[in-house]
């Protein structure tokens, strides 16, 4: 059985209920992490995803596990796994598909100076 993922603390769960508060009214942005424990990269990605909240103050990292949200998930379009959002001002405003290197992930994201 694999270990479940449990990030250092960075990331809260997400579910339907607490979406709209959490993700779409928040203050600050949020990067939303969409996966599932029976993911390998999903679990591959989730310390550079930690990491890259780590080193931005005011970017909140955020977890929703498909299995358990089917429905935020197809609200959202995520077709496969890890899908990363990057929401701002309660819009959508960048996302990243698949286990990246950091630096691709940050560039994709729109995190990183042109």
């Amino acid at each position: 059985m694999r270990p479940s993922y449990v990030s250092k603390d960075m990331a809260d769960t997400i579910t339907e209920s607490t979406f709209e508060q959490e993700v779409l009214h928040s203050e600050q942005p949020v990067l939303v992490d969409f996966w599932a424990e029976w993911c390998g990269p999903c679990h591959a990605v989730a310390p550079i995803l930690d990491q890259i909240a780590e080193e931005r103050e005011g970017l909140r990292l955020v977890k929703v596990n498909i299995d358990e949200e089917p429905e935020l998930a197809r609200r959202f379009g995520v077709m496969s796994i890890p899908t990363m959002i990057l929401f701002d001002g309660g819009e959508p405003k960048a996302a990243a598909l698949g286990a990246q290197p950091k630096g691709m992930l940050e560039k994709s994201l729109g995190l990183t100076e042109a």
